[in-house]
């Protein structure tokens, strides 16, 4: 029987030489949902996203993924599994076009140039950037080097997607516009873990929230559970931010 746990992270530890990191961190994702980490800066929420991808291997804990173990794999085989992540600083290969670097990344799967190419005109539709496939990435505004990390991911073809402040920077149409194209692909049927900071995303966006604080988990609930939560206003959201919001209430 298939678990409804699409992602399990158990008594996940990381430690940086004296800096523990991240310490004993427990959550699951269950499948179709959108899990919010939120915590302030150096909180841990980056280093989640880098363990559970290998690009730091955990001192202690496990990682499943669809029910297998992925806790020591290397980072491409955890995304041939099926997860695919996005960068908080945009990564992206200089020298090639926006279109050839979601070929390159739809090569995690496909090894014919010609059927990556289609599959990366696609998610380039997807993602409102197939007037701009010719175009150097560095040309980009910050939105749409956003949404290249976005179509880089989709072109790898998770069914769990991890999203690091892929909001940062956006003024609020964009920020809208890419509220609206997460809530779609969750509604296709994506698993979606996502970072952020700014909070009114995430209040729209989230099923569910885990707050960290120095590497530990603090606090986790519905969006309107965490946004009273007397722990989480005075670490991270602040009382202005809650008194905005019962004001809105």
């Amino acid at each position: 029987m298939e678990s409804k746990d699409m992602l399990k992270v158990s008594k996940l530890t990381k430690r940086f030489g004296g800096l523990t990191a991240l310490s004993q961190i427990d959550f699951s994702v269950a499948r179709g949902e959108i899990l919010g980490i939120i915590g302030p800066n150096g909180a841990g929420k980056t280093t989640i996203f880098n363990v559970v991808t290998s690009v730091y291997r955990p001192d202690q804990g496990s990682i499943l993924f669809d029910g297998a173990d992925i806790t020591r794999m290397k980072t491409y085989q955890i995304c041939r599994t099926g997860v695919g992540r996005t960068f908080q600083v945009v990564k992206f290969f200089g020298a090639l076009s926006v279109l050839d670097n979601v070929v390159a990344a739809a090569f995690c799967h496909i090894n014919q140039r010609e059927e990556a190419r289609r599959e990366a005109l696609t998610v380039l539709e997807r993602v409102g950037l197939a007037s701009k496939k010719d175009v150097m990435p560095r040309s980009l505004t910050i939105a749409d080097k956003k949404h290249l990390e976005l179509a880089k991911a989709l072109a790898t073809r998770p069914k769990l997607l991890l999203l690091d402040e892929i909001m940062a920077g956006l003024n609020p149409a964009e920020t809208d516009r890419t509220i609206a194209l997460i809530k779609a692909l969750q509604k296709e049927g994506y698993t979606i873990v996502i970072v952020e900071h700014v909070m009114q995303a995430m209040m729209a966006l989230s099923n569910r929230i885990i707050v960290l604080n120095f590497g530990e988990k603090i606090a986790e609930g519905s969006p309107d559970e965490i946004a009273q939560n007397p722990e989480v206003v005075k670490a991270y959201l602040g009382a202005q931010y809650a008194a905005t919001r019962n004001k809105r209430n």
